[in-house]
């Protein structure tokens, strides 16, 4: 990997999301019927029952156009970060602020900082807007702050720091947070994407929501329910942010981002403490359980915060991948994340795992 700063603009280089394969398509191209998807960090024990019982009860109402301004689920939101309605705003899945974002705060003279190795939507949405994107290169597996810092000129509208990191796991301190933001200036966006946030095991952790709490007018703190509640499906994210940061987000909305299930089914999710518990004590039992698998196989991983783990195979990395999926095992190939001899696998439940932790053995022979 190049330790120099790259650029890139346009639609030229814009290279389109691939989200992971889907189970019906692995089961239509190789005649399976039991197969597993480790490739999207989606939740194994389902989604919230909670969240469920309320779409089941909002299903009458399909008639009715939702609530444009989630009024109910902002409301619900403020109540559990303890910060004001007016400082939350929700949209379809983290990647739905993401491009409210971009389409806000970019045009065609502008600059992104990113990392390389990172959720590469925020290149997508960059990409789109004709604005500039600088990416500085991990620092071991994480990201480098520093660097990230170095890089904003006053060109420079929005800074993306994935925390955890996708596809890495690694996450920045509330140290490093503290000297990065001391060194970005007041009117660079900086936005704190924390999909993983309630996966995360460490007292290091930043809690960036001070920073909205304080009056800060350029941060903005991204969060989902695709995970921890289960909610993939539904595509239900929200922002934080003061409402100077949050009000050119809102304009650029589309008028219905949320629809009237996903509204409910988060509403309920948060009531769900017993699911998000439950949730959190699997994810860490089973990483626990597949970092002694990848020590007995002789593979090196990256510590990981979230749901998933960063696994080095080598240059036979699409070559294992392709033969697991063979085999009805799903798993995410890195080349996206410039990452090639890596496979990022979600931690499954303890059959899933043991089931992917057998097939790796055969196929690394």
């Amino acid at each position: 990997m190049s330790e120099e700063v790259k650029h890139q603009a346009g639609l030229d280089a814009l290279r389109p999301y691939v989200p992971g394969t889907p189970i019906e398509e692995v089961q239509r191209e190789y005649g399976l019927e039991e197969v597993i998807k480790l490739a999207s960090n989606e939740n194994p024990l389902g989604p919230s029952p909670r969240a469920v019982e309320a779409i089941q009860d909002e299903l009458k109402n399909l008639n009715l156009y939702p609530d444009g301004q989630s009024y109910r689920l902002r409301h619900a939101l403020a109540d559990h970060l303890a910060i004001e309605p007016d400082s939350v705003t929700v949209g379809s899945g983290a990647d739905g602020i993401i491009m409210q974002i971009c389409m806000a705060y970019l045009d065609q003279g502008s600059e992104v900082v990113v990392s390389e190795s990172s959720f590469p939507v925020y290149d997508i949405y960059t990409h789109v807007m004709r604005a500039r994107l600088v990416k500085t290169p991990l620092k071991g597996y994480g990201l480098d702050l520093e660097a990230m810092a170095a890089c904003v000129t006053s060109r420079t509208q929005v800074v993306f720091v994935c925390n955890p990191n996708n596809p890495t796991g690694t996450i920045v301190t509330g140290d490093a947070v503290d000297a990065f933001m001391a060194r970005v200036p007041d009117d660079v966006l900086v936005v704190f994407d924390e999909a993983y946030y309630e996966l995360v095991d460490s007292d290091d952790f930043p809690d960036t929501l001070a920073y909205v709490r304080q009056g800060r007018r350029n941060v903005l703190v991204m969060r989902t329910f695709s995970k921890a509640y289960g909610l993939a499906g539904v595509r239900l994210g929200y922002g934080v942010g003061v409402p100077e940061v949050l009000g050119p987000l809102n304009r650029v909305k589309e008028p219905f981002a949320v629809n009237l299930l996903a509204q409910a089914a988060g509403i309920g999710a948060l009531e769900d403490e017993d699911f998000l518990r439950r949730t959190v004590e699997v994810t860490r039992a089973e990483r626990r359980y597949l970092y002694g698998e990848f020590q007995n196989l002789g593979l090196e991983y990256v510590p990981s915060h979230t749901n998933f783990v960063l696994v080095k195979i080598g240059p036979r990395a699409g070559e294992v991948q392709a033969r697991l999926k063979r085999e009805g095992i799903i798993l995410r190939p890195c080349d996206g994340y410039d990452l090639p001899h890596f496979l990022r696998i979600t931690i499954g439940d303890r059959a899933q795992n043991r089931r992917l932790v057998f097939a790796l053995q055969a196929a690394l022979v």
